[in-house]
């Protein structure tokens, strides 16, 4: 059999991380380590204008258990525990923040070649149940994504989407916000030699009437170089290269200007990843 349609959050991902993934105005600095008993721990920083905000990842992998702690600096642990099929095609994920006491979820994920499910609970007596469900092939594929609260009795969120893969394309149709945004998007991969690729989303929201559109490339100039770039209709142009300057470890700048308005500075965010 042949690859399923994966998850909801899969449909539309190749377009959107083309266009989206990697552009940042921040400074962000990240290193990993790994002790003698294979801990992998994870520092970050983040200046967001004034602002500097850090964090501290632990992973600890034992057989098919990960577990995931992050303490950030406003003192919040979220403790997040994936098991990793206790049955062919199923995934398990426990997560909670201290010290929010309403923040305890359980969610079920389950691949199967023609279908691809997600449901999710909070640990409350009265939680939000989520439910995502994909059905399809590896050639076209149909989900929704719900969300429903058991306190109001209302849902509060309804999606649906279809993705279409052919070759090298891939299309997808999505409608979300509770069906006041409608989004298209195109990804087509030109040379997968050097990884190049263009895309496109198109987005309209029926409340406002206002329609976003935005087209973007990618290209690596050489195995260990990338570049990238992306404009949209109200004329914010923006780019990045990205460089993996030893095996895991990347430098990415990033700039973003307002076409409609020069005389602003530009918007310069650096990414620094360090890994051993």
């Amino acid at each position: 059999m042949g690859k399923g349609p994966g998850l909801y959050s899969d449909i539309g991902k190749k377009a959107r991380d083309l266009l989206y993934r990697d552009y940042q105005g921040d400074h962000k600095f990240t290193i990993t380590t790994y002790t003698s008993t294979g801990v992998a721990i994870t520092s970050s920083g983040t200046k967001k204008g004034e602002a500097f905000l850090a964090d501290v990842a632990t992973q600890l992998k034992n057989k098919n258990i990960t577990t995931d702690i992050k303490v950030d600096t406003n003192s919040n642990l979220l403790t997040t525990i994936t098991i990793d099929e206790p049955a062919p095609g199923l995934k398990t994920i426990f997560s909670f923040k201290v010290p929010d006491q309403r923040s305890g979820k359980v969610e079920l994920q389950y691949l199967h070649d023609y279908a691809g499910i997600s449901t999710s609970m909070g640990l409350t007596a009265t939680p939000i149940v989520n439910f995502s469900g994909v059905a399809g092939n590896c050639d076209l594929s149909l989900g929704a994504d719900l969300s429903f609260d058991t306190a109001s009795g209302n849902f509060t969120k309804y999606n649906a989407g279809l993705n279409f893969t052919k070759a090298d394309l891939i299309a997808s149709l999505t409608l979300n916000d509770k069906g006041d945004t409608l989004a298209a998007s195109y990804y087509h991969s030109v040379s997968p030699l050097t990884n190049t690729a263009v895309g496109a989303e198109l987005t309209h929201c029926f409340s406002s009437n206002e329609n976003t559109l935005t087209i973007g490339t990618q290209h690596a100039l050489d195995p260990l170089t990338t570049v990238k770039a992306r404009v949209n209709n109200y004329g914010k142009a923006s780019a990045l290269i990205q460089h993996e300057w030893r095996p895991k470890s990347l430098f990415t700048i990033s700039g973003e200007v307002d076409t409609r308005a020069i005389e602003k500075s530009a918007k310069i965010g650096l990414a620094l990843a360090l890994k051993p």
